[in-house]
């Protein structure tokens, strides 16, 4: 858990996405003008957190969040700010329990692609197959290496932010080399297909303002969908207060990518 501010601030509370960490928000806390108490946690099998050296199901992370605000803000409605598997555990949380949050700006979360039953065989056809072997990640020679991939996937970071992150996305790989600070488990395949009906129905219990948020140059949305679409917009349509932003010169990590736009967003979305 990583923890900014004053304890007697208005609270943030930042969910970072797959295979991230909840310290690589730091670029956006430095960008926030006003005083705020965030929290930002390392998912489970993520960063500092414990692994489960096994599956992940999704909706225990539903769970951990559940459990952390209960801990730190048992009464107070809050406000949660998600990026990518951050923002669907928000979406979802806030559908399930929609009297616990104040708002949720959403940078990119909002559901996988589609799926049918006829995608069932060939899932737990590779689940099953990827049983019998043990998942690791790349090990790269030393941390200057790996922050040199890391901007290789996105050039917009700068030497000094891809620094930064290979200090803490990366850790020891135990052969004096460095690999991603995530449960290699986290790469396998689920055998349960992605209901996005299912989805759809609890985010129509979402009583709480969404921001959206999306990148204008993000490769990963477009892969999913287009803004246009008639897939989108019925997603979309199921929040009830909902506005959305595209941001220019940004990936699909916009808190990396464009910090200060993000937390200007973010404050002026609760400050309303």
């Amino acid at each position: 858990m990583r923890v900014w501010g004053s304890e007697t601030a208005p609270m943030l509370v930042l969910l970072h996405g797959w295979c991230d960490v909840g310290a690589s928000w730091q670029f956006v806390v430095d960008a926030l003008a006003q005083d705020w108490r965030v929290l930002a946690p390392d998912w489970r099998g993520f960063g500092l957190s414990e692994w489960n050296n096994d599956v992940y199901w999704f909706p225990d992370y539903m769970g951990d969040l559940d459990r952390l605000l209960d801990h730190y803000s048992p009464q107070a409605p809050v406000r949660l700010v998600g990026h990518s598997l951050g923002g669907n555990v928000g979406c979802l949380y806030s559908g399930i329990r929609p009297a616990r949050v104040a708002g949720l700006v959403n940078l990119e979360g909002l559901g996988m692609r589609r799926t049918t039953p006829d995608d069932a065989p060939v899932r737990y056809t590779n689940w099953l197959d990827q049983l019998r072997d043990t998942p690791t990640f790349r090990s790269y020679p030393d941390r200057a290496a790996f922050a040199a991939r890391l901007q290789k996937e996105n050039p917009r970071l700068s030497d000094e932010k891809a620094k930064y992150l290979a200090d803490h996305m990366g850790e020891d790989d135990g052969a004096g080399g460095i690999h991603l600070a995530s449960d290699p488990h986290h790469r396998g395949v689920n055998p349960t297909i992605y209901r996005v009906e299912e989805a759809m129905a609890i985010w129509r219990q979402v009583t709480a303002p969404v921001l959206w948020v999306t990148g204008a140059d993000s490769i990963i949305f477009k892969q999913i969908y287009s803004v246009e679409s008639a897939e989108y917009r019925s997603r979309i349509a199921c929040f009830k207060d909902i506005r959305e932003v595209v941001l220019q010169d940004c990936g699909h990590n916009l808190h990396h990518d464009q910090p200060r736009q993000v937390a200007k967003l973010i404050e002026e979305f609760f400050s309303t």
